[in-house]
């Protein structure tokens, strides 16, 4: 359970209103959101890292 403030829970509710959803899809919209982009950002660092210690890694594997 994602616990809000009240008036956290209305700025959601406005919005989900103006949208066309609901609080709660909403909600998971974002949540999904943060998800994908830390994803990327993970994906993005552990290229990096295997692209700088390259030769350490191709060693290792040997």
């Amino acid at each position: 359970m994602i616990r809000l403030s009240e008036s956290e829970w209305a700025e959601l509710a406005d919005l989900a209103d103006a949208t066309g959803g609901t609080p709660e899809e909403r909600a998971l919209d974002a949540v999904r959101g943060c998800l994908r982009q830390e994803r990327a950002r993970v994906a993005e660092e552990a290229g990096r890292l295997a692209s700088r210690h390259a030769a350490l890694l191709k060693r290792l594997g040997e």
